[in-house]
């Protein structure tokens, strides 16, 4: 009897699930790792109904989870960094290339974290950004930070409102987004737009140390 891809692609998701996820926190971070490397996982759901379990854990199990992600997601970087333009290729045409090769060169951070925020299973191949990041040698740790931000943006969403509403929220948001899906990226567009800004303010305030008053007056 012949398998399809699909199928062992399920079982393995499946046995995957029974191995990990009684672990706790562990598995879930092992889980998230698996899910941007090699294997999609079911991840939003999981860390929904690890937080449903365990209220009080709900920043952790966020936090595990989108730490994760970003370090499973370097598999996918460093294949591009390797070489992965060809690969890249094959998925989009030289067009889009170029226009996503500028996108990275104005907003590499927003780039990477705008499609992380993105709730699944929705049309936005984080695995292709997470890859084009490599192609296009976006440094590391914009990366790792960047993936991170959306990521844990993404769960620390979702686990509230669940929360909040209960899990039938989910399916009423999945209904809402794949109606409103433009808009949703141009809302979390500015979003991280308006985080980067206040991140890159609070970190040259540092930088420049204590702010003094001036001591300009001249003495006649």
């Amino acid at each position: 009897m012949r398998i399809s891809p699909g199928g062992l692609l399920k079982k393995w998701n499946l046995a995957l699930l029974v191995l990990l996820k009684p672990l706790g926190l562990w598995g879930l971070g092992g889980l998230s790792v698996i899910d941007s490397a090699l294997i999609p996982m079911p991840l939003d759901p999981l860390v929904v109904d690890y937080v449903a379990q365990d209220h009080g854990k709900l920043l952790l199990y966020c936090v595990v989870a989108a730490a994760g992600s970003a370090l499973g997601g370097l598999v996918p970087y460093y294949l591009g960094r390797a070489g992965g333009e060809q690969i890249l290729l094959k998925r989009i045409n030289r067009r889009r290339y170029e226009q996503l090769r500028d996108r990275f060169e104005s907003q590499e951070f927003l780039v990477l974290m705008v499609p992380a925020l993105i709730p699944q299973p929705f049309p936005t191949p984080m695995k292709l950004f997470e890859l084009a990041a490599g192609v296009f040698e976006i440094r590391p740790l914009i990366y790792l930070s960047a993936v991170f931000l959306g990521k844990l943006l993404r769960f620390l969403l979702l686990s509230i409102l669940v929360i909040v509403y209960g899990p039938t929220i989910l399916q009423t948001m999945t209904h809402a987004i794949r109606q409103h899906l433009p808009v949703l990226l141009w809302g979390m567009g500015a979003l991280g737009l308006g985080l980067s800004i206040y991140m890159t303010r609070k970190l040259f305030e540092r930088r420049r140390g204590p702010h003094f008053p001036a001591e300009d007056d001249t003495v006649e």
